[in-house]
């Protein structure tokens, strides 16, 4: 499930030239069951579906440094009780050395192995099967604000949310297209004027969208 996105993009751009390190591991390799490998069971008190079980899970976390005292990796949870995923939130894993994503499955995991979790993430108020499509998103939110792995830096600065607000309207070529205009003012070259018309597209499209970021910001609504 991962490969293929992890060798696409940026992403395989920037593993490949070494900036980040993404590295892969399947529960399976420390399940205590020499037959089946399984690493999960029914849960306790009855219902439907399947818990990892916590010693599979400790024996992983403990061979990826989670019981070191220092040079620990940061350990997230990828979870739907979590703290919702945000520009912000990314912003503060890409500034760790090391980041250890944690997939649960069907029901979880189970919670004594919670003890050795730094962070619960959830990217939305909703279900999944699993943690690993989560966990992809978490992993590109953050490698892509590793300095390096984007291609242009300042292009970051103006990603939604990334200033509290949404983007700017964009255009391309060709300035006319059946029958609809590109602004003049991004035809102008004055670059002055440009910066004022998306800035202002910028609140106004987030006053229509999500004017819930004005008001956490506290920016204008114009």
């Amino acid at each position: 499930m991962f490969e293929g996105p992890f060798a696409e993009s940026m992403l395989g751009r920037a593993r490949d030239a070494g900036t980040i390190a993404i590295r892969i591991y399947d529960l399976r390799r420390w399940s205590d069951d020499p037959r089946h490998a399984k690493v999960d069971d029914r849960p306790f008190g009855g219902g439907a579906g399947m818990v990892i079980r916590p010693e599979p899970l400790y024996r992983a976390l403990k061979e990826l440094g989670a019981m070191k005292r220092s040079g620990k990796p940061w350990i997230v949870f990828l979870s739907p009780q979590g703290e919702k995923l945000s520009q912000k939130a990314a912003g503060r894993l890409a500034k760790r050395k090391r980041v250890v994503l944690v997939c649960g499955h069907y029901e979880g995991i189970d919670e004594r192995v919670m003890e050795w979790v730094d962070q619960e993430i959830s990217i939305g108020d909703f279900v999944l099967t699993g943690g690993e499509l989560p966990a992809m998103v978490v992993a590109e939110a953050v490698a892509r604000l590793v300095p390096g792995v984007v291609g242009d830096p300042s292009s970051l600065e103006r990603d939604s949310f990334s200033s509290g607000i949404l983007d700017h309207p964009h255009y391309t070529r060709p300035s006319r297209w059946r029958g609809r205009d590109v602004p003049k003012v991004l035809l102008s070259g004055n670059h002055a004027e440009i910066e004022k018309w998306r800035r202002q597209e910028a609140v106004q499209r987030t006053r229509a969208r999500r004017p819930d970021l004005l008001r956490q910001t506290g920016r204008k609504q114009i």
